[in-house]
């Protein structure tokens, strides 16, 4: 088995005094996780899944009592698919609150969903953490650098959620199932959605836009939707971790753009299900979309699992002027272009190397690309 990153992380955060909230997308691991971390520090527990309608029915503000009488002696209390529960927030806070000193942890698939978790009542009683699909660091410390290179086409082509890593050979059915019933059928769940087959156009059409700057004008006349209901589905698969969008450097140079953002999938394997595309990497011609996707969410999981407290960007101007990802920490820039031919050249453009000085420059392709996904470097 595969040992996530975090475990280590959340062990650290048990005191029986805050909540800990794992938030990501469905079948990444989030279930595995927390009974791992459980039976890893030999602590009974009482474990509850939001997807069953008895635990919707156990889980009110007004059976508060009877809810605690549920755990019996367990102290540690285990809450999947907390986003189903209505009154999450303060159910958790009068858990968390109790003489009987409770560990609650919690898993949640949107963010949309128990957004108030993150907010008020559990200001200063809770921690957060994202997870995602497995990271190469993770495969790095699993495997070795060698294994991963022979797999890096299949990471590319089939993603990294971890029934695909483990079961390579049925990873087409596997990321069908995922889109049909977690994209579909769980998200149109989320909200009250009138017409499914805008949000399926939408999806379609960020797919085929991977890594390119999104026009929120261009996607209402695809789908026949208004501007307005595009930004919400949007928002609404940002909230469902299933896209990230990307947004730009500016700081008022000439020509600059400041608007516009870029649409990245959480994970290839997805992205590729969505336009029925798993033709190997020789026989495809957007493999510097997937490329860029690939090392994004891969830094983005690097970056997320080592307490990155920084911000992220694009940078292009209207002369098409452009840098694929920024970084920016304590003041300093770090900027990167993706390639994944090592012997494309590249430049890097005058008017933001000399206006933005940044502390460094690098190019990543498919020979050097480790270091920028498993080496923590700030």
């Amino acid at each position: 088995m595969i040992k996530r990153i975090l475990e280590e992380k959340l062990k650290n955060r048990i005191d029986f005094k805050k909540a800990i909230i794992i938030l990501g997308p469905r079948q990444v691991g989030k279930t595995t996780l927390i009974k791992n971390l459980a039976n890893n520090i030999n602590e009974k527990y009482t474990y509850f899944n939001g997807d069953e309608i008895e635990t919707q029915n156990l889980w009110k503000l007004e059976n508060i009592n009877f809810l605690k009488q549920s755990f019996g002696n367990q102290k540690l209390i285990l809450l999947d698919e907390a986003q189903r529960i209505e009154n999450i927030d303060l159910i958790c806070k009068l858990i968390i609150d109790a003489e009987e000193g409770y560990q609650l942890i919690i898993t949640g698939s949107s963010s949309l969903d128990i957004a108030n978790l993150t907010q008020e009542p559990l200001t200063g009683r809770k921690w957060e953490y994202n997870l995602y699909p497995i990271s190469i660091e993770e495969l790095l410390q699993h495997t070795n650098y060698l294994e991963i290179l022979k797999n890096l086409n299949s990471y590319l082509v089939f993603g990294t959620y971890p029934e695909v890593v483990n079961h390579q050979k049925d990873a087409q059915e596997i990321l069908k199932n995922l889109t049909s019933t977690y994209l579909y059928k769980d998200i149109l769940a989320l909200v009250s959605i009138k017409k499914p087959q805008i949000l399926e156009k939408i999806l379609t059409a960020l797919a085929y836009q991977v890594g390119n700057e999104v026009s929120l004008s261009e996607l209402s006349q695809t789908a026949g939707a208004d501007v307005k209901t595009i930004e919400s589905y949007i928002h609404l698969l940002e909230q469902s971790f299933v896209i990230y969008r990307l947004g730009t450097l500016s700081r008022n140079l000439r020509n600059e753009i400041n608007k516009k953002k870029k649409v990245f999938f959480y994970d290839n394997g997805i992205r590729n299900a969505l336009i029925s595309n798993f033709s190997p990497i020789t026989a495809r011609n957007d493999i510097g979309a997937l490329w860029e996707n690939f090392l994004i969410m891969e830094r983005k999981k690097l970056l997320a699992y080592h307490g990155f407290y920084g911000k992220t960007y694009f940078w292009r101007n209207k002369d098409k002027a452009e840098i694929d990802y920024v970084e920016e920490i304590d003041g300093k820039l770090y900027v990167f272009e993706f390639k994944w031919n090592p012997k494309e050249k590249v430049k890097f453009p005058p008017i933001f190397m000399e206006n933005y000085r940044p502390k460094s420059s690098q190019i990543i392709n498919k020979e050097n690309f480790m270091a920028f996904l498993t080496v923590y470097p700030y």
